[in-house]
């Protein structure tokens, strides 16, 4: 067997899995301080996923070793563009995050007021209706939020400004 014939170390590999397991894990939460870092996670998983998938070698550059011999460099590319993305996704979300923390006090992310009226239904065994219209914006009771109050700062007897 030679060396072209074995797969990448069993630790990498390893290390993809818990990366990404981690990632969608911490995605499914409701916080977005968590959801953030569940990006993060998940997109250094994908990253080191998808340099595992290129060929080990010499360093792509013409004149140092036979074309064979060379590694693969679009696996190398495709990381730098998606480190890019990730860093722009992760810039996005943390700024997402900040804002709903500096509004409501907290970063978890609510309930829709269909998803609690879906619920219900459900609870109830009920089938839902279409909505036909015609309420108004005060006379729709899909429009009006029947949940609890969000928690503000300390200080903040008015309410986010």
């Amino acid at each position: 067997m030679t060396s072209a014939d074995v797969g990448p170390p069993l630790a990498l590999v390893l290390a993809v899995g818990v990366l990404v397991a981690c990632g969608v894990t911490l995605l499914l939460e409701r916080s977005l301080t968590r959801i953030l870092l569940g990006v993060i996670l998940l997109g250094n998983g994908v990253n080191l996923l998808i340099l595992l998938g290129g060929r080990p070698g010499a360093a792509p550059v013409v004149g140092t070793a036979p074309t064979a011999a060379m590694s693969d460099a679009l696996p190398q590319a495709m990381v730098l563009t998606a480190i890019v993305i990730t860093f722009g996704l992760t810039a996005f979300l943390l700024a997402v995050s900040y804002r709903s923390w500096y509004l409501t006090g907290d970063d978890e992310v609510p309930d829709d007021i269909e998803d609690r009226q879906i619920v219900r239904q459900a609870e109830r065994n009920e089938v839902a209706t279409a909505d036909l219209g015609g309420e108004g914006p005060d006379g729709d009771p899909e429009q009006v939020d029947p949940g609890p109050a969000r928690r503000r700062r300390a200080g903040d007897a008015d309410g986010p400004r």
